[in-house]
């Protein structure tokens, strides 16, 4: 009856421990983590100067970080975790802006394109057609569907 009390716990103690153990023959699959504002090179190249806070929430999308207290400065972070190396990218932009609401400077490890890029004209030019009352080829539009049953009925009762 010894042997099986000092037995039992040494097999139960082996047998938990041969759980743990995965052979590297065997990976499991892991996703790469992105986290934050994705920032490139072309994004901060269209900073300019004087450019107010909803366009460059339109350049840079919406901040990251907004400080109550910092009111002129957001801040713009990312992060990317490769899933097969665990090798982490980070980016930070901290973009800075004066009392008028205008873009001033910025500060971080994504670079500012050249100053005569800066002060060169957009040569992209893109038209967005919004949906105006005639279409670009002149034919009026269709009229309007014409109500469903349940449609005619709640119009009957007044709603």
């Amino acid at each position: 009856m010894s042997i099986i009390r000092v037995l039992f716990p040494v097999l139960l103690a082996l047998g938990l421990s041969a759980c743990s153990y995965v052979p590297r023959i065997v990976t499991e699959y892991r996703i790469d983590v992105q986290q934050g504002n994705v920032l490139n090179q072309e994004m901060v190249a269209q900073l300019k100067p004087g450019l107010t806070r909803d366009q460059v929430r339109f350049i840079l999308g919406t901040p990251l970080l907004t400080d109550m207290f910092h009111a002129n400065r957001w801040d713009y972070v990312y992060r990317l975790q490769d899933g097969r190396t665990n090798a982490v990218e980070t980016r930070r932009l901290t973009v800075f802006f004066d009392q008028e609401g205008r873009l001033e400077k910025l500060a971080g490890d994504v670079e500012v394109g050249q100053a005569s890029e800066l002060t060169a004209p957009v040569a992209k030019v893109q038209e967005i057609d919004l949906g105006g009352s005639m279409p670009a080829d002149g034919q009026p539009l269709p009229p309007l569907e014409e109500k469903g049953f349940f449609g005619r009925i709640l119009e009957k009762v007044g709603m």
